[in-house]
Order: C-alpha cells, then sequence, then structure tokens
C-alpha cells in the first residue's frame, strides 16, 4: 500500500501534461507485462466475445489515470487520492446497477455520507475555482475505476489478470498516442527518471505485492487494507512537497475514508 501511494506525489511532481505521462506510463507497462507474461508461458488469446468488455475496460482505465493526474495537477495529493477513493461507494452504488444484484439502502447512507465529505473538500462550487475543478477530475476519475472494476469483474475469473491488464495498458498506449503531438512536451527526456519510478515502484513493484498479499490473506481483507492509501499518500505529501491538508481537508478525508472503510467492513461481514 506504500508503494501504490507513490502515485499522488508522483502525479503532482512530474511536470508533463497527464496524458503525456499516462501515455510513457502505460507503454511501460505494456513491455513489462509483455515480458512477465511470456517468461510465464501465458496465453494472449481472449474469446471473442469478451474482446469488446476487455477494451472498453482499458478505456476506462486510461480515462482513471489520466483525471486523476489532472486532479493531481490542479490541486495537491490530498484533494486527488481523498476525490478518487469516494470509487468504493460508488461501486457499491452502481453495481446492483450494471450487473443487475441486490440493492442495499445502507449504499444510500454511504453515498449522502462522501456528498458530505466532498462538501468540506471543495472550498467552494465554482468550476473557476482549481480545487473544486481538481475534485470533479477526481470523482471521474472514481467513475471511471469504479466501471472498469464492474465489468472487469465479469471476465476476470476466465483469464490471467496480468492478461487483462496487459490489453488495458496496451489500449492506453494506443489511444494516447496523439497526446504526444498536441501538448507541449519538451521537457519529456528530464521528466522520464520520475515516470519511470511510477511504472516499476508504483505500478509493477506496488501492485505485485499487493497480488501475493492474496496468499496470507482474503480478497476482501487485502482491499480492506487499501483505504489506507489516501493516508499514506498525504504524508508522503508532507514530506516531499511540504503539502499540509487544512481543516476542511481533513475533515472531508474523514469523512470519506469512514464511508470506505464501513462499505469494506460490510463486505467482508457478507462474505
Amino acid at each position: 500500500m506504500l508503494l501504490i501511494s507513490t502515485s499522488g506525489v508522483l502525479g503532482k511532481y512530474i511536470d508533463l501534461p497527464p496524458m503525456v505521462t499516462i501515455g510513457i506510463r502505460a507503454a511501460g507497462a505494456v513491455v513489462l507485462l509483455g515480458v512477465f507474461i511470456a517468461w510465464r508461458k501465458l496465453s494472449f488469446k481472449l474469446e471473442k466475445q469478451d474482446v469488446f468488455v476487455i477494451l472498453a475496460s482499458g478505456v476506462l482505465m486510461g480515462g482513471h489515470w489520466v483525471t486523476y493526474f489532472y486532479s493531481l495537477q490542479l490541486s495537491n495529493v490530498a484533494i486527488g487520492m481523498l476525490s478518487l477513493f469516494t470509487y468504493p461507494v460508488m461501486t457499491s452504488l452502481l453495481e446492483p446497477i450494471v450487473l443487475k444484484t441486490k440493492f442495499s439502502k445502507a449504499h444510500i447512507l454511504l453515498g449522502l455520507l462522501v456528498l458530505l465529505g466532498i462538501y468540506f473538500l471543495a472550498p467552494e462550487f465554482n468550476t473557476e475555482n482549481d480545487y473544486f475543478v481538481a475534485i470533479l477530475f477526481g470523482l471521474v476519475s472514481a467513475l471511471c475505476f469504479a466501471l472498469r472494476n464492474i465489468i472487469v469483474k465479469t471476465k476476470i475469473t476466465a483469464y490471467n489478470g496480468s492478461v487483462v491488464m496487459w490489453y488495458q495498458v496496451l489500449v492506453i498506449t494506443i489511444l494516447l498516442i496523439p497526446g504526444y503531438f498536441l501538448f507541449d512536451a519538451d521537457n519529456i527526456v528530464s521528466q522520464l527518471p520520475y515516470i519511470g519510478i511510477l511504472a516499476l515502484v508504483t505500478t509493477a513493484i506496488g501492485h505485485t505485492l499487493f497480488l501475493f498479499s492474496f496468499k496470507h490473506f482474503s480478497v476482501t481483507t487485502a482491499s480492506l487494507m487499501g483505504s489506507v492509501q489516501p493516508i499514506y499518500g498525504i504524508i508522503l505529501g508532507v514530506i516531499f512537497l511540504n503539502e499540509v491538508p487544512g481543516w476542511r481537508t481533513v475533515v472531508g478525508g474523514v469523512l470519506i475514508l469512514i464511508s470506505v472503510a464501513v462499505e469494506s467492513l460490510r463486505s467482508v461481514n457478507k462474505n
């Protein structure tokens, strides 16, 4: 969780347009995951009926990454990460609609708690305010991530997770190629070491260790641990970027994280 949480600090620190940063990050992941899949001798083959869903999940994953980095650049690590971490409650509200599962009234209360948290995060509800726009980007990122997780859930049991992720980052790499020509990326060479850290430490090592933890914990328990990511991220932001959150951010963050913890605990008890 600590390594995955570095995404906030790196996303804020890297001085490139998010589309360029994510395009390079995805291209690096294509290579790393491709080597890993070949080494494990896994199959890249997809069933014809699954192609659209998996490719669509790649579009959503790309939307999640790009909007998250825009949120970080417009505000700070605390705002960006806390806005993103509305996704567990979004997932609980959307899953019954998309997958036709049973709806829980408790999710409405959790959703209202998240809205109250967002109210405290936003200094003012004005699109000319960068922090408010950052929260909107963070919420769009959370929505994309929630939808990606929901639709992948229907297919993930049939394929190795690395193969699904490889197709997703391949889609992202291809879709973001225009970004290299549309945005100013003159300082791309100086930023490559930081993007390399993002790809290696945050994505490859962090997520791999997270998957390895499933050998010792249930998926639900491991996911519950994920709720500490914004806390780690904010601490790293204080240490490396000197970003100390204000009291409104703290209150809003506590309300959002309470909703995440409650939903995670409900999931533990249900399973």
